[in-house]
């Protein structure tokens, strides 16, 4: 999966859409707000099958801005959650997997959404069938799978859930996991008891099923990651404000000296600790950069996260070169980057 992820990004890594997570938490806020203003025309806008072999195409795009429920309060804070974590992944990842996980997880509704149709077809009108499809089908469960994209990611991040209990994610992600499987059970039980139409109570535990296998197939290609731990973080931290004060003592020479007419200001140089040995950015010409040591390459060599996954392995390791990402984790890479926070 991850070698099928590395040739893809050569061949349409320059399509990547940036600040995806943006786009996506605007386009559901703004259902929301058409909720409150016409509930009734995002009939319109649903994943339903039967209007889209009618001629409603637009219905392939516009499910994604059709809320799950009512805008409140909670909802709100919901969003603001869901736009930091993407966020996160976004610079975890890089752009183009992050890409490749949102557009993997709608690709794969749409799929399990027209499969379902012609499945159910036989056995009830296409109409109602349709509409149970539009109804159960929504982004909602696309969130989830970020959720727990996050917790897997950053197992140790913590949050504090209700503002005041903090608690760390992977145990969130474990509590996700046994809500989707609480609804799940809820759903069979009405099914089997929901008369001639409890059949289609089946579609949403298989909206959720595709959530979960994007999730699966994705993490699995991407389990090798290593993350910083707390006291990398604090290293990482004190290493950019000791930049950046320099990078004002620079500043405010050069503008006293400008002042006094002395033809110019003498800059300090400061040496960079990382260097992408691919596009040969520095965490100095570009702070936001994540840095990681190749542990397949043979010495010591550091890519950026854009080209750590796209660079061609070196396989001769240089006369006494080590490979630091090799000591102490086992063969792993070392982050030397700040990843996002929460």
């Amino acid at each position: 999966m991850n070698d099928f992820l590395n040739k893809l990004e050569r061949k349409v890594g320059k399509h990547t859409v940036p600040h995806l997570t943006a786009i996506m938490i605007g386009l559901m806020a703004m259902g929301y707000v058409m909720s409150a203003i016409n509930a009734g025309a995002l009939s319109y806008f649903t994943l339903n099958p039967e209007r889209i072999f009618h001629g409603q195409v637009w219905r392939i795009v516009t499910w994604v801005l059709v809320p799950r429920n009512n805008l409140d309060i909670f909802t709100v804070i919901m969003l603001f959650f869901y736009f930091s974590i993407g966020v996160s992944l976004e610079k975890a990842w890089g752009d183009f997997r992050y890409n490749a996980y949102i557009f993997s997880g709608l690709i794969l509704t749409i799929i399990a959404a027209i499969v379902s149709y012609f499945i159910y077809m036989p056995f009830f009108p296409d109409v109602i069938v349709g509409q149970a499809i539009g109804t159960f089908f929504s982004p909602y469960y696309i969130c989830m799978s970020i959720l727990l994209a996050y917790a897997a990611t950053f197992p140790e991040a913590v949050v504090l859930l209700f503002f005041v209990i903090p608690l760390k994610m992977k145990y969130f992600g474990v509590i996700e996991l046994a809500f989707l499987l609480y609804e799940v059970i809820g759903y069979i039980r009405i099914a089997a008891q929901g008369g001639q139409l409890g059949p289609l109570y089946i579609l949403p535990i298989i909206a959720i099923a595709v959530s979960l296998l994007n999730f699966a197939l994705f993490f699995s290609a991407l389990r090798n990651r290593v993350h910083l731990t707390a006291e990398q973080r604090k290293r990482q931290k004190e290493f950019r404000r000791q930049v950046l004060e320099a990078d004002a003592r620079n500043k405010a020479k050069k503008r006293q000296k400008s002042e006094a007419g002395a033809g110019g200001a003498t800059v300090v140089s400061i040496v960079s600790r990382h260097r992408c040995e691919v596009c040969g950015r520095t965490e100095i010409t570009d702070p936001d950069l994540e840095f990681r040591y190749c542990s397949k390459c043979m010495g010591a060599h550091e890519y950026c996260m854009d080209h750590l996954y796209t660079h061609e392995h070196i396989r001769i390791a240089p006369p006494g070169g080590d490979n630091p990402a090799a000591e102490g984790a086992g063969g792993q890479s070392t982050m030397n980057g700040e990843k996002g926070n929460l």
